[in-house]
């Protein structure tokens, strides 16, 4: 179900968005302020080579290894981190903060990292159309207004994709990926629907559920409505296996979906089930086949003790 509504960035967040670059400009330019810098600097979490915080488990895995290189914290301050997505055309990271409510901006060449949307609707997924046009789960927009999956255009506007189902609005979209044939594929969970903290306390009307959006007609299908909090999902390198986590299971699962040409599903199957203290969030799947999990733990395996205990957006 296609919208037709439509905002534009206005005057108020041009001259905001402006201000905080002068201000971090004027930052920069002096002596650096006591915990600034690492907002705003790449941070090496190893100055040795190859970096000890990786690990490699299966030797099958060696290859993606790249002895040289650190992991690096780009940023700290926010609140909650979810739905990073990477713009290489532009050399720059799109990462929403949840409870913020805003889309921050870290970019590569100058090392930055701003806000690159107020006022974001209490954003999650994050994710690029084939004219790389930034798709948007927004969590949260307003008590009484539905949540929505959104599509920023070349010139700034917002457009909303979806925000109903056969008109109940939909819980709170988290996740979202966009296929080769253009349609676009998102989870709606319960999550921030039952938060003030992620957005408001609504009444939800819809089951968990994973939606399509046809690419050509806009036409929204509910594809999945048996999950207990689907999260993350992801597409196989040919696209004709779709991932889903469900995050409300105990414990919590993979699945795997055959996607049939008419952009229906078909037969499943649980490929990861047996992890009792996994918590699987967001999901990506490299040009190889091997899924990469956003994974979090209770701390018994697995963990780094300098490291997060809860890994969520990938």
């Amino acid at each position: 179900m296609e919208s037709k509504d439509e905002t534009v960035f206005g005057k108020d967040e041009t001259s905001h968005c402006r201000r905080d670059f002068f201000k971090k400009s004027a930052m920069l330019s002096g002596i650096a302020l006591s915990g600034f810098s690492s907002k705003l600097f790449a941070e090496p979490l190893s100055l040795q080579y190859p970096d000890e915080h990786v690990e490699i488990l299966d030797e099958s895995f060696s290859k993606y290894r790249l002895f040289n290189a650190s992991v690096e914290r780009l940023a700290t301050g926010m609140r909650w981190a979810e739905g990073p997505v990477w713009s290489g055309d532009g050399r720059y990271l799109l990462v929403s903060d949840i409870a913020n409510n805003c889309i921050m901006r870290w970019d590569e060449i100058t090392n930055q990292f701003n806000v690159y949307r107020h006022q974001s609707n209490y954003s999650n997924g994050l994710c690029r159309d084939l004219e790389g046009r930034l798709i948007v789960c927004e969590g949260s927009t307003t008590e009484t207004e539905g949540r929505r999956v959104t599509r920023t255009e070349h010139n700034g506007t917002i457009k909303v994709l979806a925000d109903n189902f056969q008109g109940k609005r939909f819980n709170s979209p988290n996740d979202v990926v966009v296929k080769r044939d253009a349609s676009i594929w998102f989870t709606d969970p319960p999550f921030q629907a039952g938060s003030m903290y992620e957005g408001h306390i609504v009444q939800t009307e819809l089951p968990d559920a994973v939606y399509r959006i046809d690419g050509k007609t806009g036409e929204l299908t509910q594809v999945i409505n048996n999950l207990a909090g689907p999260n993350g999902l992801c597409f196989s390198p040919d696209e004709s296996v779709l991932y889903v986590v469900e995050c409300l299971s105990q414990p919590r699962k993979v699945w795997a979906y055959d996607v049939m040409p008419d952009g229906t599903l078909g037969r499943r199957k649980a490929i990861i089930a047996d992890i009792p203290h996994a918590a699987f969030d967001g999901i990506k799947c490299d040009q190889d086949g091997n899924l990469w999990c956003g994974w979090g733990s209770d701390g018994s395996k697995g963990q780094h003790p300098d490291e997060p205990q809860w890994c969520h957006g990938l």
